[in-house]
């Protein structure tokens, strides 16, 4: 269970998905204007990636490499994302309307987002076993969570400030985001 508590750990703060490894950057810029949209995209980020981390396992050990098919991980893994992300785009449609307009064109970049297929990627180069690949993928997703609700937490409060006109925008997203990654590099050595 040590080991389970540690790697969580680690993929939460020190090798963070976003902060530290570079991976989503997409929907992280795109989605941190609002605390609200961000947590959203934060559970649906934590639902895809869980489950593509465990089902790209699968596909992965059950399919490819009975069959020889390792050089089609890459395609495939798309494929088992784009299926998820489809699934969880109606549910959220059908559940929670407002939520769905408010993600607008973000949800379906889960689909492109480098960070689920990285994370599946990763469980697969790593050797890690079915659990502790549920539980790599669980972290990295709740670690990408934290990172953008972090951020629109900073980015709500840009509003009520007065921001230089050079930094407005993108400009002070992108100081912020490496600040924050700063911040997270602090926690190399935890683990």
């Amino acid at each position: 269970m040590g080991d389970f508590i540690l790697l969580m750990i680690s993929a939460i703060l020190v090798n963070n998905i976003l902060l530290i490894r570079f991976l989503g950057n997409c929907p992280f810029l795109g989605v941190s204007r609002s605390m609200d949209t961000a947590t959203g995209m934060g559970v649906a980020v934590i639902f895809v990636l869980t489950l593509a981390g465990m089902i790209t396992w699968l596909v992965h050990h059950f399919i490819l490499v009975p069959l020889g098919l390792q050089y089609l991980r890459t395609i495939a893994f798309i494929l088992v994302i784009a299926t998820l992300v489809q699934f969880v785009e109606m549910v959220i449609q059908k559940t929670a309307p407002p939520l769905y307009e408010a993600l607008g064109i973000y949800l379906p970049l889960i689909t492109t987002n480098c960070a689920v297929l990285g994370v599946a990627i990763i469980n697969i180069e790593e050797g890690y076993d079915l659990i502790t690949s549920i539980f790599f993928s669980f972290a990295s997703a709740c670690g990408f969570a934290l990172a953008l609700v972090l951020m629109a937490g900073m980015r709500e409060r840009f509003a009520l400030v007065e921001i230089p006109k050079s930094f407005e925008g993108t400009a002070i997203g992108l100081i912020t985001a490496g600040l924050i990654a700063l911040a997270f590099s602090g926690f190399i050595g935890l683990v």
